[in-house]
C-alpha cells in the first residue's frame, strides 16, 4: 500500500509544477488552475489511504471539515467580484498559513509534548523544529493577510492608516522584541516542553502580534508585494508543518508554494525598483495628505469631453490603452474591449500597456482584461510597451496613477523615485480617465495631470468610455 501511497504523491507532485507551468502564461492559466487541483485532490486521496489503518483516525472529522471548506470557499470564489479578487486572495492565503499553526499546535498536544531531551518521548529534529517554526511563521501569515484584507477592503479609516504608517520605526522596534519573545518560548518548548505548557500559547501569540505589526505600517501602494511575501510564508510554513508530520505531499507542495512566493515578491519588489526590506521596513503611501484642487503648484489641469478623445483616438494611428485599479472598480474591461474594437474596425492599432503592479494584486490587470477576451499579444508588458510611448499619438490612461507618475523618474525627492513607471508621458496626447483628482494608492500627486499634451475626462471610467464610443460610432 506504500507503494501506491509513493505513486500517487508522485504523479501529485508532478500535476503541481505542471499546473503551476500553466499559470506563467494567460491562455494556460485556467488550465494550470485545474492541473494543480486535479494534482492536490490525488495528493489528498493518498494521505486519506496512508493514515486510513490509524486507530485514532475520526472519519467524521475529516468529512465534517472537507464539507465546512466546500460551503465557505467556494460561493466567495465563485460570487467575488474582479475589484475584490486581491482581498480574496489574501484572506484565502491567511486561511492557509492559520490553518499550518494550527496542525504544529495540534501535533505538540498529540504527541502530550515534546522535547529533544527526553527520548523516552521519542522526538525528532524534524518535529520540534518543523512544529515550531510552522506555528511562527503560519501565526505571522494568517494575522498579516488579514490586515492586508482590511487595507485592501479599506475597511481601515485613513486617519487611522496614515497613523500607522508613520509608526513605523515604533511598529519594527516592537517586531524585534516580539520575535525575540517568540523565539525564546519556541527554545524553551524544544528544550523542556510538557502537555498543556502555555508556552505554546505564547509562541502563537507573539507570532500573531508580529504579524500584525509587520503588515500595519505598510502602505496600500506596497500591498501586490505584500500578499506575494506572505504566500510565499505560508508556503514556507506547509513545508515544515510537512517536515514535523513527516508528510511527503506537504513538504513539496509548501516548497513549490514558498519558492514561487519567493521568485514572484522579488521580481515585483525589482519592479518597483526596491528591496524587500525596504518594503517591509521602509514603506511608502498613505502618509500623505491625498490629491488636492488640481492646480497649485504643479499648475492647471485641462478637462476634454468624449467628443474630443473620441476624434483624437479616431484619427490616430497608435493608442495605447494603460488600464489601473480605477478600471477594475468601474468594471469597464468589457467597455474598453468594444471601445477597442470600433478604433481598429477604423484602422487604429490599439495596445494595452500593463504594468507589474497595476491593481492591487500580481497580474490583476491581466485577468481584468482577459475576462473581457481582450487578445493576450495584445497585452504589452512595461519592458515591451515603454519603447512605443514616443510613437503613440494617444494613451488612454484608466484609473492608473502612481505606475504612470513621472515623479519616480524625475523628482529624487519623491517617495517613488526610482520606481519603474510606464513612460506615459513621451505620449503625443494623453487622456486620463479620473473621477476626481484625488492621489493614487501611494498617496501623492502626479505631475503627469499638469502636463500640456495630457487632458482629463472625469467621472466613472465605464459611462465615460461609453460616451466615447457613442462618439465613435457618429464619427
Amino acid at each position: 500500500m506504500n507503494y501506491l501511497v509513493n505513486v500517487l504523491y508522485i504523479v501529485a507532485f508532478a500535476l503541481f509544477i505542471l499546473g503551476l507551468s500553466g499559470l506563467t502564461g494567460p491562455k494556460t492559466a485556467v488550465r494550470g488552475n485545474w492541473i494543480a487541483a486535479t494534482g492536490m485532490a490525488i495528493a489528498v486521496v493518498a494521505t486519506l489511504i496512508k493514515v486510513r489503518d490509524t486507530a485514532s483516525i475520526n472519519w467524521i472529522l475529516i468529512v465534517a471539515g472537507l464539507l465546512i471548506g466546500v460551503v465557505l470557499g467556494v460561493p466567495p470564489a465563485k460570487k467575488t467580484k474582479m475589484t475584490a479578487m486581491p482581498q480574496l486572495v489574501a484572506l484565502f492565503n491567511g486561511v492557509g498559513g492559520g490553518t499550518v499553526a494550527l496542525i504544529a499546535w495540534a501535533e505538540f498536544i498529540e504527541t502530550d509534548g515534546f522535547s529533544v531531551f527526553k527520548p523516552e518521548q521519542e522526538p525528532t529534529v524534524a518535529l520540534v523544529v518543523g512544529s515550531l517554526f510552522a506555528a511562527i511563521i503560519g501565526s505571522v501569515s494568517f494575522w498579516g493577510s488579514l490586515v492586508a484584507f482590511l487595507k485592501l477592503q479599506e475597511s481601515i479609516p485613513k486617519n487611522v492608516e496614515k497613523t500607522l504608517v508613520r509608526s513605523a520605526k515604533l511598529f519594527q522596534l516592537a517586531n524585534i522584541v516580539l520575535l525575540v519573545g517568540a523565539v525564546a518560548a519556541a527554545v524553551y518548548i524544544g528544550v523542556n516542553a510538557g502537555h498543556g505548557s502555555p508556552a505554546w500559547l505564547i509562541v502563537l501569540v507573539l507570532a500573531g502580534v508580529m504579524g500584525l505589526f509587520v503588515v500595519f505600517p505598510i502602505g496600500g501602494a506596497d500591498m501586490p508585494v505584500v500578499i506575494s511575501l506572505l504566500n510565499a510564508l505560508t508556503g514556507l510554513s506547509a513545508a515544515a508543518a510537512g517536515l514535523a508530520l513527516n508528510n511527503t505531499a506537504m513538504i513539496v507542495a509548501g516548497m513549490i508554494v514558498g519558492a514561487s512566493g519567493s521568485i514572484l515578491t522579488n521580481l515585483m519588489a525589482v519592479a518597483m525598483n526596491r528591496s524587500i526590506p525596504a518594503i517591509v521596513f521602509g514603506s511608502f503611501g498613505g502618509a500623505d495628505t491625498g490629491g488636492g484642487p488640481a492646480g497649485g503648484e504643479q499648475g492647471t489641469v485641462k478637462a476634454t469631453s468624449a467628443a474630443d478623445a473620441a476624434i483624437q483616438m479616431a484619427y490616430a494611428n497608435q493608442v495605447i490603452v494603460v488600464p489601473g485599479y480605477g478600471l477594475a472598480v468601474a468594471q469597464a474591461q468589457h467597455t474598453v474591449k468594444e471601445m477597442a474594437e470600433i478604433l481598429e474596425s477604423k484602422g487604429v492599432e490599439v495596445k494595452y500597456a500593463i504594468h507589474p503592479v497595476a491593481g492591487r494584486m500580481p497580474g490583476h490587470m491581466n485577468v481584468l482584461l482577459a475576462e473581457a477576451d481582450v487578445e493576450y499579444d495584445a497585452m504589452k508588458e512595461m519592458d515591451d510597451i515603454n519603447g512605443e510611448f514616443a510613437r503613440t499619438d494617444v494613451t488612454l490612461v484608466i484609473g492608473a496613477n502612481d505606475v504612470t507618475n513621472p515623479a519616480a523618474r524625475n523628482d529624487p525627492s519623491s517617495p517613488i523615485h526610482g520606481m519603474p513607471i510606464l513612460n506615459v508621458d513621451q505620449s503625443r496626447s494623453v487622456i486620463v480617465l479620473k473621477r476626481s483628482m484625488s492621489s493614487g494608492y501611494a498617496g501623492i500627486e502626479n505631475p503627469l495631470f499638469f502636463l500640456e499634451q495630457t487632458s482629463m475626462l472625469f467621472g466613472d471610467a465605464k459611462k465615460s468610455v461609453g460616451e466615447v464610443i457613442e462618439e465613435l460610432k457618429a464619427l
